[in-house]
C-alpha cells in the first residue's frame, strides 16, 4: 500500500516539473547564437521568410457561364387536316423553300369537282337576284321574293367558300421560308389525318436557350453579348444576343431561363493564350464593342445546290391553284418575313457552352486569392513595405519589436474590398495600388505589423496567360530580381 502512494507522488511531481519546464522554455528569451543563425539581431526577432507577389493590372469579366441549346428560331412539323393520297411532292430532301410554295399535294379530284359545283350554284343564284332586283324596280314580283333570292345568294356564296376550303386542305404549303427535313414519305402513299409528313426549320437565325442561377437574375437584361462554344465547332466563337428571359424561376434548380438569338454564321476564330492579332481584339473585351444585333455576322453562302424541281422523286404535278378557280386567297400566300437561309454551319439540336458577359473591367487590379487574410468577417492582405513606410504611430509604438540590421522589408496587414473572382485571381477594388507586393505564403507566422520579413520566392503573378497578354501586362523580372538580391543580402 505504502508502494503505491509513493508511486503516485512520484508521478505528479514529475509532471508538474515537467510542464514547468515547458513553460519556462516556450516564454524565456531566445539565446544569441540562435537569433543570429535565423538572420535576426542579438535580443531581436527572426526574419520571416516569406513569398510575394505584385499587384497587377488585367482584363477581368464578369461572367458566368452554363450549358444550353440551339434551337429553331421557327419549325413545325407539317401535317395534313384531311386523309388522302399523296399526289406529288413539291420539295426536295433537305432543300431550301419559300413561303406559300407547295411541299405537298393530295389528290383532290373530288374537292375540285365540289368547286365547280358551288361555282355553278353560286352563278345561278346571283343571276336570280339581279333578276328579281329588275322585277321589284318594275312591281312585277313582291319583295319576300327578292329577300329570297338574296338569301339563296349567300348560301350559295358560303357553300362556294366550304369546298374552296376543303380544296386548300388538300395541299399543304410552307407556313414560312426553311429548310425541310428527309422525307419518309412517297407519291401514292395514302396518309391520315395528323400524320407526320415532314419537318420544316427555319435556320437563318437560331435561339440559344439555357439556364443561369437565380442570384444572376438581376444581371441578365435583354440586348446583352453573350458568347458561344460549340463542341461540333471547336476554335470557333460565335455570339448572341440575350432576346427575352423566363419570368418563373424553376423552383427545383432555383434557375432562370434565358434565351439568346444567334445569328447561323460562321463565327470567328479564338485566339491561342498568348498570342496577339492586330485585327483579332481579346476575346473578354469584344463586349464592348460586339454588335448590337446578331446580324452582323454574315454567314456563308454555300455552293448552289441543284435546283429542287430537278431532285424531286416522282416530278411535280402542276395543278391550277384554287385560286385560279376562283377561290378567295390563302393566308399563306400573303407575303411574309422570309428567313430561312442555311448558309451557316450551325444546326438546331448543338450543344453550347454559353459564357454571359455582364461586365468587362480592362484595368482590375488582380492578386492571388493565396494572398487573402480573412478576418471578423474582413478581408486583408500583407504588404511588404520597408520601414520608413511604416505608419509613425506603429513605428514608434514601445511594442514594437526591434529589426535585425540591415532588415530591408516588414509586413503590414492591410484591410481590402475584393470584387471578381476569376481563376485563382481575385479583384481588389480598395486599399491597394498597382505594383504594390503582397504576401502569397507565410501569413500564418505574421502576427504583428512590422515584423521583419525575408524574401524566399516572388510568385509569378496572374495564373491567365491569356488575361495578363490581352491587358499588356508584363511579367515582373524586376521585382523577382529585387526579391533575389534581398534574399542574397
Amino acid at each position: 500500500m505504502a508502494s503505491k502512494v509513493i508511486y503516485s507522488v512520484v508521478a505528479v511531481v514529475g509532471i508538474v516539473s515537467a510542464s514547468t519546464f515547458a513553460w519556462w522554455y516556450q516564454n524565456s528569451p531566445k539565446s544569441t547564437e540562435t537569433t543570429q543563425a535565423a538572420g535576426g539581431a542579438p535580443g531581436g526577432v527572426r526574419m520571416i521568410g516569406v513569398e510575394v507577389t505584385k499587384v497587377q493590372k488585367l482584363l477581368l469579366r464578369d461572367d458566368a457561364e452554363a450549358v444550353g441549346t440551339l434551337r429553331s428560331r421557327q419549325n413545325v412539323m407539317l401535317r395534313p387536316e384531311v386523309a388522302g393520297r399523296i399526289l406529288s411532292l413539291g420539295f426536295a430532301d433537305g432543300a431550301r423553300v419559300s413561303t406559300g410554295q407547295v411541299l405537298v399535294q393530295l389528290d383532290d379530284t373530288l374537292q375540285r369537282a365540289e368547286v365547280q359545283q358551288s361555282l355553278a350554284q353560286a352563278s345561278v343564284a346571283r343571276a336570280n337576284y339581279k333578276r328579281n332586283q329588275d322585277l321589284v324596280a318594275q312591281n312585277f314580283i313582291a319583295q319576300r321574293a327578292l329577300d329570297e333570292s338574296a338569301a339563296a345568294l349567300q348560301v350559295a356564296d358560303a357553300q362556294l367558300g366550304l369546298s374552296c376550303a376543303r380544296l386548300e386542305r388538300m395541299r399543304i404549303v410552307a407556313p414560312f421560308g426553311g429548310v425541310v427535313g428527309i422525307r419518309n414519305i412517297n407519291i401514292g402513299d395514302y396518309v391520315k389525318d395528323g400524320a407526320d409528313l415532314i419537318n420544316l426549320e427555319d435556320i437563318g437565325l437560331l435561339y440559344v436557350d439555357y439556364r443561369l442561377p437565380e442570384r444572376y437574375q438581376s444581371k441578365v437584361q435583354p440586348g446583352q453579348v453573350v458568347e458561344i462554344k460549340l463542341d461540333a465547332l471547336p476554335g470557333r466563337l460565335f455570339k448572341a444576343k440575350v432576346e427575352a428571359l423566363d419570368p418563373l424561376i424553376d423552383a427545383n434548380g432555383r434557375s432562370i431561363g434565358v434565351r439568346a438569338l444567334l445569328a447561323n454564321g460562321p463565327g470567328e476564330p479564338i485566339v491561342a493564350a498568348g498570342a496577339r492579332k492586330a485585327d483579332a481584339p481579346a476575346v473578354g473585351a469584344s463586349s464592348a464593342a460586339a454588335p448590337t444585333a446578331p446580324t452582323a455576322h454574315k454567314p456563308v453562302t454555300p455552293a448552289s445546290p441543284a435546283p429542287a424541281k430537278s431532285r424531286v422523286v416522282g416530278g411535280s404535278v402542276n395543278l391550277p391553284s384554287p385560286q385560279s378557280l376562283g377561290c378567295p386567297p390563302s393566308m399563306f400566300n400573303q407575303a411574309r418575313d422570309g428567313g430561312g437561309a442555311n448558309g451557316g454551319p450551325l444546326r438546331p439540336g448543338m450543344f453550347a457552352r454559353v459564357t454571359a458577359v455582364f461586365a468587362t473591367k480592362p484595368n482590375a487590379l488582380v492578386v492571388p486569392e493565396e494572398a487573402i487574410v480573412p478576418q471578423g468577417g474582413k478581408q486583408f492582405v500583407i504588404r511588404v513595405v520597408t520601414p520608413a513606410e511604416m505608419p509613425a504611430a506603429a513605428a514608434s509604438a514601445a511594442s514594437a519589436p526591434a529589426l535585425p540590421p540591415g532588415t530591408e522589408w516588414v509586413s503590414r496587414r492591410v484591410e481590402v474590398k475584393l470584387g471578381i473572382r476569376r481563376a485563382g485571381q481575385v479583384e481588389v477594388t480598395e486599399g491597394l495600388n498597382e505594383d504594390d507586393v503582397v504576401v502569397i505564403a507565410g501569413q500564418q507566422r505574421l502576427q504583428k505589423d512590422g515584423s521583419p520579413l525575408r524574401v524566399i520566392q516572388v510568385g509569378r503573378g496572374a495564373a491567365n496567360p491569356a488575361s495578363a497578354a490581352a491587358s499588356g501586362a508584363e511579367p515582373p523580372a524586376s521585382q523577382a530580381s529585387a526579391a533575389q538580391a534581398a534574399a542574397s543580402r
